[in-house]
This record gives structure tokens, sequence and C-alpha cells, in this order.
């Protein structure tokens, strides 16, 4: 296992086109606005990594099995239903942010919220730059 490629990997594709290209308006508004408090808080460019998921930096792994790649501290990807942050660490990491959020699911790592416009800002920029810290640290 320790010699399979990983599936998702940083590419040199066009996020702006990939973000003009999200067919939902209120996906496409979110994703922007996720893009712009991403690269505020995390000062990094926004890359896409695979196909569909937007990332701000990026931390080197490396699991006793020997697999290791790389993925970034937090990003995120317009899915149809809802929009998905992938955030470092557990969710237990963001308990007093979450509690402030707004409207939200959680899954092992993911942050699921259906409407970003409708989230606390200051939660989000919060949970942005926690990720960011334990990803980058």
């Amino acid at each position: 296992m320790a010699d399979s490629a990983n599936k998702t990997t940083a590419t040199d594709g066009d996020v702006g086109a990939f973000l003009d290209g999200i067919g939902d308006d209120q996906r496409r508004r979110d994703a922007k606005a996720l893009v712009e408090v991403m690269r505020e808080v995390t000062g990094q460019p926004a890359v896409l990594w695979g196909s569909s998921i937007v990332g701000f930096g990026s931390h080197h792994y490396r699991y006793a099995s020997g697999r290791e790649g790389d993925m970034p501290p937090v990003g995120f990807a317009p899915r149809v239903a809802q929009t998905v942050l992938y955030l470092f660490g557990g969710m237990d990491q963001y308990a007093p942010q979450l509690a402030r959020l707004g409207p939200h699911k959680t899954g092992k790592g993911c942050l699921y919220i259906k409407r970003v416009d409708q989230a606390d800002p200051d939660a989000l920029r919060e949970i942005v730059a926690r990720s960011y810290q334990l990803g980058s640290g």
C-alpha cells in the first residue's frame, strides 16, 4: 500500500475557471467567499487539489506504513447539496467555534455547510486559522 499513488494532489489547474464553472449560483458565491477568507487568513494562494478541492498551503505527512503525501492544511470543495470544508485534526479541535458557527454538520475532518453566507464570519475565520495552524506546525 505504501507505493500506491495518492488520488488527490496539488495541480496547476485554474482555480478561477473552476469557481466560474460551478453551476449553482449559491455554491459559486460560497466558493468565491471561501477563497477570499482562506487566502486572507492563511496568506497562501488558492490551489486546485485533484479536480474539485481548493486548498491553501501544503502539509507533508508520513504514516508508519510508509505511505506519505501532501495535503492542504485547510481547503474546501463545493458539492451539490453543500460545501465541504476539509480541516486538519479532529472536529473536537473546533468545538468553541462550531458552537457559534450556525447551521452545519460535521464528519471526520470535514465540516459541511449548506450556506456559507449564513455562517458566523468570525467563527468561520477562527476555524480556518486553527486548521491552518494545526496543519502548518
